[in-house]
């Protein structure tokens, strides 16, 4: 009966603990959420007038983002509450930010005072006419500018401190942690109060526990006297430690899942996964050259000059951004690195000259005893970068994703079809080994591919 007593206890405990952890587990993705929640409620404030704010922010990022900023001068002046400060400081109506919006050139030429003044101001650059913008949609736009600028902040505050280390949020790891370790030494008390049960149970019937189980000759002792299956069991463990002493040594200069921090943070994730960049667009040698060769920093001034701070994904960070620290502010502070390195100054939107060196830590290094041309692969044979580098549009930190040994080179040499079409060159090797040996298929190893003297010079 008490054997019985024991397991419904135990059944009870383990109960509770899963409960217990389910809670907690629920409890930490309710309120992760509604840390996400909010920061999306709270992330376009509408603004005053007959426009819809929301819409603005969209038209605002499509048209506008790229030379201005609500609240900072950059290419173009800040925007924030334009139409009110234009009423106050220069008289100007709705009616002229219309007309200046869609046909800044032809107000520049027609002799408007205040264009020609934008115009000399800001290095006699004309900004862009939106023509096919209706007046609905810059009502729009200006009800976005109108809208209080900190609210983003607020949401985008929100949002870090639900995912820095769960602090705001009551619930943190090292409480689930001490739960779970609770649970263990619940059962741990169990064990050891079911064992003792179960010796006393056999003891009330007369059963001597020493005597039964006491006696017993040990099992290595057993095992030690069978030469047999010390035979046996010596050579198995000699095949398997020279199997893993040959697989250890075939990994020395294997530097596949290689992942150095590199000094600025680069997200290929954000890049190549959300904005859709090129990989050839910053690695642009990779078309003529050897190497893929490293971007230089005017590559990401094209885009940095007018992206001063990172937003977020419209949809929100995930958690597992929140977990590693990838928040908003993590990635500004990265965008401003960059700034130190090349020397541009923010308020006055120039270069300052002062640049500074960064050491990149190269990932992808093959031997100098092996050849290896990207121009080669890119361009002639339209090979994907992620056909070698992997999924890189879902990489955080940059990774090396494949072994790049020589058997994995030579395999894709035997596999990969090679495009003869409109390459006159491959073509006529295609038709010559078509009529001497009846190849349907042309690879790279059917041309002299797997020659040591390709690779190896």
């Amino acid at each position: 009966m008490k054997e019985g007593k024991y397991r419904d206890q135990l059944a009870k405990v383990l109960g509770f603990s899963l409960l217990l952890i389910l809670f907690f587990s629920q409890s930490v993705i309710a309120q992760e959420d509604a840390a996400v929640e909010q920061s999306d409620i709270t992330e376009v404030t509408e603004g005053s007038g007959a426009g819809d704010a929301v819409k603005g922010k969209t038209l605002f990022n499509q048209n506008c983002a790229a030379c201005h900023a609500l609240d900072r001068k950059m290419t173009g002046p800040a925007l924030a509450n334009v139409e009110s400060r234009l009423a106050d400081d220069e008289g100007l109506d709705k009616a002229w930010l219309y007309a200046w919006i869609k046909n800044s050139p032809g107000m520049i030429k027609s002799g408007d005072a205040y264009a020609n003044k934008i115009y000399n101001e800001y290095n006699q650059a004309a900004m862009t006419a939106f023509p096919t913008l209706s007046d609905a949609d810059i009502d729009d736009i200006l009800a976005y500018t109108a809208a209080p600028v900190a609210a983003p902040a607020a949401a985008a505050t929100v949002v870090t401190d639900a995912g820095s280390d769960a602090k705001s949020s009551g619930i943190s790891n090292e409480l689930i942690l001490g739960a779970l370790a609770l649970v263990f030494a619940l059962l741990v008390f169990m064990l050891f109060s079911v064992n003792k049960t179960l010796k006393r149970v056999m003891a009330s019937n007369g059963i001597d526990v020493e005597k039964e189980f006491g006696n017993r000759t040990p099992i290595w002792k057993a095992f030690a006297k069978n030469q047999f299956l010390v035979l046996v069991t010596s050579i198995l463990l000699l095949l398997t430690a020279g199997y893993f002493a040959y697989g250890w040594m075939m990994q020395v200069g294997v530097d596949q899942g290689y992942q150095p921090i590199q000094p600025i943070h680069y997200s290929h994730k954000i890049h190549a996964g959300d904005n859709k960049i090129e990989c050839k667009y910053c690695h642009s040698s990779a078309r003529v050259s050897k190497t893929s060769g490293i971007p230089s920093l005017n590559v990401c001034m094209n885009c940095h000059k007018s992206i001063y701070e990172y937003k977020g994904n419209p949809e929100g960070p995930s958690r597992e951004d929140l977990a590693n620290g990838y928040t908003n502010e993590f990635y500004t502070g990265e965008i401003k690195k960059l700034y130190k390195a090349v020397g541009w100054d923010e308020e006055n939107q120039k270069y300052t000259g002062e640049s500074q060196p960064i050491e990149w830590i190269r990932i992808h290094n093959l031997p100098d005893f092996a050849y290896f041309n990207h121009s080669q692969h890119v361009s002639v044979a339209g090979l994907e970068c992620q056909t070698c580098h992997g999924p890189v549009e879902e990489m955080e930190i940059m990774y090396q994703y494949s072994s790049l040994t020589m058997g994995w080179c030579v395999n894709c040499h035997r596999e990969t079809n090679v495009k003869v079409e409109g390459n006159e060159y491959y073509e006529k090797i295609h038709a010559e080994l078509s009529k001497k040996y009846g190849v349907e298929n042309l690879t790279a190893a059917q041309m002299g591919g797997l020659e040591c003297g390709k690779c190896h010079y």
